[in-house]
């Protein structure tokens, strides 16, 4: 009769802590949702993304997932906010404003470039509310309050490059951050095709080093006299 104590006490225990992730931690609840939904977006579009696929990746159910964010486009949104959240937090570890001007530029480089490929699902979601002419992102009051310190670091940095006759005096901090964004996206979303027309297996370790190389040198290239 004990040993049948103990075992219904250990199953209730066990049946507390099965509960918990739902009942008593609701931050890592919501977490999972969103890493599930992050990967099914990213696959599939807003459009081919299902919410049974997303319950099912996160180790939930439906009610659950409606309960923290209403429906499959505010989930979307929010996963959305969520990806620049990421990078505008991550963006922080460069301090462009203790660097010289050309090493800067080069961090900046090297830092976008290494995000995107480490972060591919960023892309595909880029990609997707592009298709969808950024209607989602329109909506979103968060993201009007995470604007990149990237520009206005940029932009110091590039006065300090042309005070010190570096740099052209031209030159549009916009310009240049579009150009290292370009040349980082267009060979991670391009790859297999491009790898397939080529020849060559653009993903491979020395194929990335030298990319990474030729973005820095192209975009000092074009903004030094």
């Amino acid at each position: 009769m004990e040993k049948m104590d103990e075992g219904v006490r250990s199953r209730s225990r066990g049946g507390r802590r099965a509960e918990r992730p739902q009942q008593r931690d609701p931050e890592r609840t919501r977490a999972s949702i969103l890493a599930a939904a992050t990967r099914e977006f990213a696959e599939n579009g807003i459009g081919g993304a299902r919410v049974d696929a997303i319950a099912e990746r996160a180790g939930t159910n439906k009610r659950m997932l409606y309960h923290y964010f209403g429906d499959k486009e505010q989930l979307y949104l929010a996963v959305l906010e969520e990806a620049y959240v990421d990078i505008r937090t991550a963006e922080k570890s460069v301090n462009l404003s203790g660097l010289a001007p050309e090493q800067g530029i080069a961090e900046l480089a090297r830092f976008t470039w290494r995000y995107f490929l480490q972060h591919p699902e960023f892309l595909s979601l880029l990609g997707t509310e592009n298709l969808h002419r950024a209607r989602w992102l329109r909506q979103s009051t968060r993201l009007k309050e995470l604007h990149s310190h990237f520009i206005g670091e940029l932009s110091d940095l590039l006065e300090r490059g042309k005070a010190k006759g570096l740099f052209r005096t031209d030159i549009d901090p916009l310009n240049v951050y579009l150009t290292i964004a370009a040349l980082s996206c267009f060979y991670i979303s391009h790859q297999y095709t491009l790898s397939t027309i080529f020849g060559r297996d653009l993903m491979e370790d020395a194929n990335i080093v030298a990319w990474e190389r030729h973005i820095i040198e192209a975009t000092l290239a074009s903004i030094r006299r």
